[in-house]
């Protein structure tokens, strides 16, 4: 029997609830496929049918915590703020959506989402990589940063940026306060970079 777009968007919707119970319960690396099919009340062989493994599925469901951190960021955003304090407050509207799944943030990291990563990169991966610094290219932009940022600003922000996701994942401290200082540092010497770049620029073109 052919299974219809509404039958399989119901499956897939099932995978991911589950999965962010499994995964906030037990981690990513305790949880199985197989667990997650029984969950969702499937066979493993077709819960590959929907994802190819457990860290796609992890990948989606924080790709759809981020896209909300987006939208809360927009929302709530202030006119005025300089850079630093701009792109701070966009990546801790991400943080704060992804923290009902802390637990396994670090480890999707580490096997997805880093430039050192041997995992193949996933769709979800890649479209929260393209949205992010589509996003910071525009806050950029803003705050009159002409132009697109080179690939050396953008290889940096994206290392900063999941360090600062990585170290809040397993961040211990008081309100993860020594989060907060890792990336306002962070943020700041981001800043200060496109800052030099630009001076170094302007005075070779003085040259």
């Amino acid at each position: 029997m052919r299974v219809t777009a509404k039958a399989r968007e119901a499956t897939r919707n099932r995978i991911l609830r589950v999965s962010r119970k499994l995964f906030s319960e037990k981690g990513l690396n305790d949880t199985t496929t197989r667990d997650i099919a029984q969950s969702a009340e499937i066979a493993t062989g077709t819960l590959f049918n929907y994802f190819p493994n457990k860290e796609s599925v992890a990948m989606t469901i924080i790709a759809e915590r981020l896209d909300h951190g987006e939208d809360e960021f927009r929302r709530r955003r202030r006119t005025g703020e300089s850079l630093d304090e701009t792109l701070f407050a966009y990546v801790m509207a991400g943080i704060r959506a992804l923290e009902p799944f802390r637990r396994f943030v670090g480890p999707v990291i580490e096997t997805m989402m880093s430039p050192f990563s041997k995992a193949s990169s996933s769709e979800a991966c890649e479209r929260v990589r393209v949205s992010h610094m589509e996003t910071v290219g525009e806050l950029l932009r803003e705050q009159g940063e002409a132009g697109d940022p080179s690939f050396v600003a953008v290889h940096l922000y994206w290392t900063l940026y999941l360090g600062a996701l990585s170290f809040w994942s397993n961040d211990e401290s008081p309100n993860q306060e020594d989060t907060l200082v890792l990336l306002d540092q962070s943020l700041r010497l981001f800043v200060t970079s496109l800052t030099n770049n630009s001076a170094r620029a302007e005075k070779n073109d003085d040259a």
